[in-house]
C-alpha cells in the first residue's frame, strides 16, 4: 500500500510529484507581446518551451523556428489559456522559456564587446524599470547590467516586454551580493561610481577626470537610493546636475542620461 502524507493523505509519490511540477514552473518564464516573442524566438540562446498564440497574432510574428510548434488559440479563451499578471497586454502571443544565462560577471567585464562599461542597479525592483535601463544599457554600449539575486526586478515577462528586446541581447548577470561584486570589479580595473542626489560632485565633472577608464555606474531604488554598505564601497559619488533645486529623475531615465554621459568618454 502506498504512503500517504500525514497532513493532506494523498500517497507520498503524488506530493513529490506536485512538487517537482511546482519546481518546474518556478524556472520558467512567460514572456508575451509580439516584440518580446518574437526576439526570443530569434534568440539561439533562449531555451524555447511552449508558445501559444492566437492566428492573429501566428501571422504577424512571421517565420519560427523549426524547433517549435505553437498552439493555437482562440483568442476570447487566452488569458484562461496562459497564466499570466491581470492586465498583461500580451496581443495574443505568449512563449514559455528558461532564463538566459550570461555566465560570469567577471569574463564579461574582461572580455565583453564595447568599452568598459557597466551598470549596477541596488535595490531596483520595479520590472519596467529594469526593462527600460536595460534597453538604455545596449543602446550606450554597456556590457552588462548587475543587481543582486534578491531585492531586484527577476526576469519576467514584463520586463521583457519594457525591455523591448533588449533582454535577449543585454546581459543581466544576478550575483550574490552587490557590494562584492563591485569589489571584484574594482579588482579588475573598474572604477565605481555611485549616483547620489546629495554627492558634492557633478557626473559630468567625474567622469572628465575618469576618461578612458572603466567605470560602473551604479544606482539605487528611488526613494531609499543607495545602501550604506553601496554607498562605503563605491569609489566616487556623483549626482547629475539639475537646472532647478527640485530637479529629480525617475531611476531608468537616470540611467539613461548617465549611460549616455559615461559612453561619451
Amino acid at each position: 500500500m502506498a504512503e500517504k502524507h500525514p497532513k493532506t493523505k494523498k500517497p507520498t509519490w503524488v506530493i513529490d510529484k506536485e512538487r517537482a511540477r511546482r519546481a518546474a514552473a518556478a524556472e520558467t518564464v512567460w514572456l508575451f507581446g509580439l516584440h518580446a516573442v518574437r526576439d526570443a524566438l530569434a534568440n539561439p540562446e533562449r531555451q524555447k518551451l511552449r508558445l501559444v498564440v492566437t492566428q492573429n497574432a501566428l501571422d504577424r510574428l512571421g517565420d519560427l523556428p523549426a524547433d517549435i510548434t505553437p498552439e493555437i488559440t482562440d483568442a476570447r479563451v487566452f488569458d484562461r489559456t496562459v497564466p499570466l499578471p491581470p492586465e498583461s497586454v500580451h496581443q495574443g502571443a505568449a512563449l514559455e522559456v528558461k532564463p538566459l544565462s550570461w555566465g560570469k560577471l567577471a569574463d564579461l567585464a574582461l572580455e565583453g564587446p564595447g568599452r568598459p562599461l557597466l551598470v549596477a542597479l541596488d535595490r531596483v525592483t520595479d520590472p519596467h524599470n529594469v526593462g527600460a535601463i536595460l534597453r538604455s544599457a545596449e543602446v550606450f554600449g554597456a556590457r552588462a547590467v548587475i543587481a543582486p539575486t534578491r531585492h531586484s526586478a527577476p526576469e519576467t515577462g514584463a520586463l521583457a516586454k519594457t525591455a523591448s528586446g533588449a533582454l535577449e541581447r543585454q546581459p543581466y548577470v544576478r550575483i550574490t551580493n552587490l557590494a562584492d561584486a563591485l569589489i571584484e570589479l574594482q579588482g579588475m580595473g573598474y572604477t565605481v561610481i555611485g549616483l547620489d542626489g546629495t554627492a558634492t560632485e557633478d557626473l559630468p565633472d567625474v567622469l572628465a577626470d575618469l576618461k578612458g577608464r572603466a567605470i560602473c555606474l551604479v544606482l539605487g531604488a528611488e526613494g531609499p537610493g543607495l545602501r550604506d554598505r553601496t554607498l562605503e564601497t563605491c569609489d566616487r559619488l556623483a549626482r547629475i546636475p539639475f537646472a532647478a533645486d527640485f530637479g529629480s529623475l525617475n531611476v531608468s531615465n537616470a540611467a539613461a542620461v548617465a549611460l549616455y554621459a559615461a559612453s561619451r568618454g
